[in-house]
């Protein structure tokens, strides 16, 4: 049976509270995220897409609901115990890399390991398998500025993942890419997902990106209209996204 790893019930959010006046931005959303799925969460400018996850990774608080981690309610968790749960539970990967100027990329992907205090063999162990995952192996000792945007980013990923965390967020992943550092990131991804080693739940406006995934939730007006799950092929899937992504109103790209 899977391990159920996030359980999400009746969230709201909102902004706006002067004069009575309140924007709800997030609605009632429900949701479950189990281990090994790959989840990626549509919608047009301002459904709720980057808002909804600055919630369930903790990086912003809820007005209501329930956000349950590996057991654990997020929402009636102190802020000491959150920090925790971030360094341990969470990996996150953002649109800009964040990896530091003055660190090879090797040091980069080891560091969230070094601070934890793992053991030197440990982290060098740990550390390669990432790199080769990623097919990084070979710039393990390039700075980041001797890196392409594509590269930077997988090494972002890497070291997400290097603690083995229990869930991996992505917020527009690809947003800075080109079109073939987008391709070999989302493969590298979807490598570590297949492979047991990621669960994944990703934020993005493209259809392509999202068609890596098992699942894509479409959000609109705050809620969560509907949900495809990828029964075929990754091309054919990419057209059925495509497809409803013109039925709810958008473009197709």
């Amino acid at each position: 049976m899977e391990k159920k790893i996030l359980e999400i019930r009746n969230l709201t959010k909102g902004f706006g509270r002067r004069g009575g006046y309140e924007y709800r931005v997030i609605k009632g959303i429900n949701m479950d995220v189990y281990s090994g799925d790959f989840i990626a969460v549509m919608g047009p400018s301002g459904a709720g897409k980057t808002t909804l996850l600055n919630l369930l990774s903790t990086l912003d608080k809820p007005d209501g609901g329930s956000i349950i981690l590996d057991r654990e309610d997020l929402i009636k968790t102190g802020n000491k115990r959150l920090s925790e749960i971030r360094r341990d539970k969470i990996g996150f990967i953002f649109q800009e890399y964040n990896l530091l100027d003055n660190m090879s990329l090797e040091d980069n992907i080891a560091l969230p390991l070094a601070l934890n205090g793992v053991k030197s063999r440990e982290v060098e162990m740990r550390v390669r398998k990432m790199a080769d995952m990623f097919g990084l192996g070979e710039h393990l000792k390039k700075y980041p500025y001797q890196l392409s945007g594509g590269q930077k980013q997988r090494g972002a990923s890497a070291r997400a993942l290097v603690t083995e965390p229990e869930i991996l967020f992505a917020d527009e992943p690809t947003g800075a890419l080109d079109s073939r550092s987008s391709r070999e990131l989302l493969m590298s991804l979807k490598n570590a997902n297949d492979s047991g080693k990621a669960t994944i739940l990703m934020v993005t406006h493209d259809a392509y990106a999202a068609s890596y995934a098992k699942q894509v939730y479409f959000l609109a007006d705050g809620q969560i209209q509907c949900r495809l799950v990828r029964k075929e092929d990754r091309k054919e899937f990419y057209e059925k996204i495509l497809d409803l992504q013109i039925s709810m109103g958008g473009e197709r790209e």
